[in-house]
């Protein structure tokens, strides 16, 4: 789960990280107010979106006076923007960040993460703050800094002291660091994140450490200890179909393809759209029904399927072991008599009551297709989409 800047720097305020003075605001004349609050300019407006690469989309803007706040707060809150993170359809801006502004001297990059190389939580800085940090590590990779962390010992002030100064920072910004760094490890830890990234973390002109954006992303399975947290999930900011799986604990990650894909397995998914792309065709989602589904759950991920108007065609591909073949045989006739099925549909089975599940579709009066093998599915389902 990802949420809105302003409510990361809230979140690390609590834990005493260095962030600028600023409040969330949904109307131009309440931006003009906040700015007015925080006392002499320039301010800083800043678009909430869930999406990197705001100030390039015109969703960063430095204003000098309480006009030009309320003018450009205006013209932002509602506006449609387009990031290279958002995808060329963008995303509505619903409200804004107004924030004093800073004098800035140097940035830097800094960000936790979960190292899965090391089993380890790891720190990772650089001294290239405000770029893209995937075109820092293609680039130029020994900018990057990386502190492994042990998880018995925690982040030492020796490692926050280490990176300070190959970051180039002196005096009592080194003492400055420690703090900021501890206090972003506690709350990487406290809160159950799986991403906390602050780009840039900037020097300003007083000398001082500050963390000028911050993005934080969370373990959904852990949500259920930080109920505060779960609170703070905007779902205009999500893809409704997503949001919708969710409900049902199906796992769905919707992409920009035609071809729908229902499997049971994470590595049989990834296989799957591996296949299609192999045989020329474009998955349109990641859809795991898991192990132990149920009908109404194999019904419900047809349906979601079905709801993108992008999908052109449908594979089912299903490996029967705990799941079994006729469960999802059921489940796709159910959902294709509900939504009414207008698409190719080719299906696969293998596994645990295959012959039941076969027969079943193969009565069912719908016009399915039925495959022998992955590769099978594939050719068959990207030949009906491009006949289709």
């Amino acid at each position: 789960m990802n949420i809105h800047e302003y409510q990361a720097k809230e979140i690390l305020r609590e834990y005493g990280v260095a962030v600028p003075d600023g409040n969330v605001c949904y109307n131009s004349a309440s931006a003009r107010d906040i700015a007015k609050r925080l006392g002499d300019g320039p301010w800083v407006i800043k678009a909430q979106i869930h999406a990197g690469g705001r100030g390039k989309g015109g969703g960063v803007k430095v204003v000098k006076t309480p006009r030009e706040v309320r003018d450009v707060a205006r013209e932002m809150i509602g506006m449609t923007l387009v990031t290279h993170q958002t995808g060329p359809e963008g995303k509505v801006v619903k409200r804004v960040l107004v924030e004093k502004g800073c004098n800035i001297a140097n940035e830097l990059y800094v960000s936790l993460l979960v190292d899965r190389a090391t089993s380890k939580v790891t720190l990772m800085a650089s001294t290239e703050g405000g770029m893209d940090i995937e075109e820092v590590a293609e680039k130029t990779p020994e900018k990057i800094l990386m502190e492994p962390i042990d998880p018995l010992t925690g982040l030492t002030a020796f490692q926050c002291r280490k990176l300070a100064f190959k970051l180039g920072l002196e005096g009592k910004q080194v003492g400055q660091a420690v703090k900021l760094l501890t206090g972003l490890y506690e709350a990487f830890v406290g809160t159950d994140c799986a991403l906390l990234e602050i780009n840039p973390l900037v020097v300003t002109g007083a000398g001082d450490l500050m963390a000028l954006d911050a993005k934080f992303g969370f373990d959904d399975n852990a949500l259920f200890r930080h109920s505060k947290i779960r609170d703070l999930r905007d779902y205009d900011e999500e893809d409704h179909n997503e949001i919708e799986a969710s409900q049902y604990d199906l796992s769905y990650i919707s992409l920009d393809g035609n071809i729908g894909c229902l499997v049971n397995g994470a590595g049989l998914a990834m296989a799957t759209m591996d296949i299609i792309k192999h045989s020329g065709g474009e998955p349109a989602n990641f859809l795991d029904v898991g192990g132990g589904a149920t009908i109404e759950r194999v019904t419900e991920a047809f349906k979601i399927i079905l709801s993108d108007a992008k999908v052109k065609g449908i594979l089912v591909n299903i490996f029967g072991g705990i799941m079994k073949c006729d469960v999802i045989a059921t489940g796709v006739i159910e959902a294709a008599k509900q939504v009414g099925l207008e698409v190719p549909l080719v299906v696969r089975l293998e596994g645990t009551n295959v012959e039941k599940g076969k027969k079943m579709l193969a009565e069912s009066g719908l016009n399915i297709v039925a495959a022998d093998g992955m590769a099978d599915a594939a050719q068959k389902i990207v030949k009906a989409v491009a006949a289709a």
